[in-house]
């Protein structure tokens, strides 16, 4: 089991037998001393936070583009405003309707299909950016794909039905006269 020893400052210590003196090196701390030093939390290469941020970036605006931003209300408001303001108290149904509501639903959907290019682009970027990163470094994590595949599909389902509205395609203005 153990033995007693006496220290030098006079009293007894117990020592087990099987303890590894510390005097001796370990092979472990040998190849710890041997790799370079590195800060907690630090890997090799770049960690793709970025990438990741881009393409959670890419999935919002994908996403502002189908349910609507306040830019878009905003500039849609001022159209309408606009709208009211320029059109003569006697002018047609038809004319009051175009000018008052027509051009703030033309000006939602450009604003819409706006957001929803620019969510098809960051995507599509993020996409690419290992074929044009280093020759060592072209895997990216898994869920950076899922994200950005994400914006783009989002991105894209936005700028078809932003042309549709457009082009009167997709609810139309009602038909006066």
């Amino acid at each position: 089991m153990g033995t007693r020893t006496v220290d030098e400052t006079g009293t007894g210590t117990e020592h087990d037998e099987t303890a590894v003196d510390a005097t001796e090196p370990d092979d472990a701390t040998d190849e710890a001393q041997d790799a370079p030093e590195t800060e907690a939390g630090e890997e090799d290469g770049p960690s793709g936070v970025g990438q990741g941020a881009a393409a959670v970036v890419s999935a919002a605006l994908g996403l502002v583009s189908l349910t609507g931003s306040w830019l878009g209300t905003v500039a849609a408001a001022r159209e309408t405003l606009v709208g009211q303001l320029e059109t003569a108290a006697d002018a047609g149904v038809a004319t009051q309707v175009k000018e008052v509501y027509g051009d703030a639903w033309h000006t939602s959907a450009l604003w819409g299909g706006l957001f929803a290019l620019t969510a098809l682009i960051v995507g599509a970027v993020v996409l690419a950016r290992p074929a044009f990163g280093a020759p060592g470094r072209t895997v990216q994590a898994p869920w950076i794909k899922s994200v950005a595949w994400a914006g783009v599909a989002l991105g894209v389902i936005g700028l078809l039905l932003a042309v549709l509205k457009y082009t009167d395609v997709l609810l139309g203005l009602p038909a006066t006269g």
